[in-house]
């Protein structure tokens, strides 16, 4: 278990409570979003404050209520919206975009995020997210019907806007000048092409969700020939693990102090899956006769429809390494 840097944290998040925000260091706020409705509960996005102004990690729901509830908090800490800087982006999954425009809209602050993950490339490259997810579900070998069931029921959840502009696309690693404090972008892709990680010039490591206190990383959909999620991650979890960072603060969970120990048993967690589907994987084996073989949260004829979808795409993301190094 990684070692809490908010101890209340950690117990809001085990009692299943949305907690108060809270600081993670000197200049530096853990701000919980409440998702109503949302089976995550909450995300958490962070202020770094600068002499040039707070900075923005992450941007919860476009939903209203997230947007009230960030607004409160905000006050609470002794910060307006209208002072902040920049909104830096770890990746484009709505739960981490939503209000990024909204801020811009109030403050004028630039947002920046990893050039794979802008949406406009990612349209013109790969389709929208349920294009790719769609391709994706067709690429598991399930039969028909439990694609087509798995797409409808993920018209209902997973639809959302992808018409964010970017100030700043972000491509290899660069430092952030903020005043009197550097955010170094770190490209971290596993969890989305474009994911990035953020090293805080005080030790602080924004993670997004590449890497929570506890349990694992979702890859991304596979869509494309050359897609290689399981590579990316166990790449990035070899860089996190040499930043030298003192804190991670993931946008779920709790903020946690063990960085390089927490990337290492990552790592081996996701090579050991790896290994996992290498037994199982003949020259021709499929994405769906090989996920109820795997270990899941529950047993594969327990999991839920949406759980099943993203367990199904994990697995097709650790078959394609797989294939991929063969």
């Amino acid at each position: 278990m990684s070692i809490p840097a908010i101890e209340a944290h950690e117990a809001s998040w085990r009692a299943r409570e949305v907690p108060e925000p809270a600081q993670v260091v000197p200049g530096v706020w853990a701000v919980p979003i409440p998702l109503n409705g949302h089976a995550l509960r909450s995300i958490t996005v962070f202020l770094a404050e600068t002499r040039d102004g707070p900075v923005l990690i992450d941007a919860g729901y476009a939903h209203s209520s997230c947007w009230t509830a960030f607004q409160a908090s905000l006050a609470v800490i002794g910060h307006r919206v209208e002072s902040i800087r920049a909104v830096l982006l770890t990746h484009n999954h709505p739960d981490h975009v939503g209000f990024a425009d909204r801020v811009r809209a109030a403050s004028g602050a630039t947002i920046a995020m990893g050039r794979a993950d802008d949406f406009a490339r990612v349209a013109a490259e790969r389709g929208g997210f349920l294009e790719q997810l769609r391709r994706s579900l067709d690429l598991t070998g399930a039969p028909s019907s439990v694609t087509d069931a798995m797409y409808t029921e993920a018209l209902g959840v997973a639809k959302h806007r992808e018409d964010l502009q970017l100030d700043v696309e972000l491509a290899g690693e660069q430092e952030l000048d903020f005043g009197d404090v550097t955010i170094r972008a770190v490209p971290a892709p596993g969890h989305t092409y474009g994911h990035t990680v953020f090293l805080d010039s005080r030790g602080v490591l924004f993670t997004g969700d590449t890497m929570m206190a506890e349990g694992p990383t979702q890859l991304a959909i596979v869509s494309r020939p050359s897609d290689d999620p399981a590579g990316d991650l166990l790449a990035t979890l070899t860089r996190i693990g040499t930043l030298g960072a003192s804190v991670a603060c993931p946008a779920h969970q709790f903020p946690y102090e063990d960085v390089a120990a927490r990337a290492a048993a990552l790592h081996a967690f996701h090579a050991d899956e790896v290994e996992q589907v290498r037994a199982l994987a003949s020259e021709n084996a499929a994405a769906w006769t090989i996920a109820p073989h795997l270990t899941w949260k529950k047993p594969w004829d327990e999991l839920g429809p949406g759980t099943r979808r993203f367990a199904l795409m994990h697995t097709l993301a650790l078959l394609r390494h797989i294939h991929g190094q063969r």
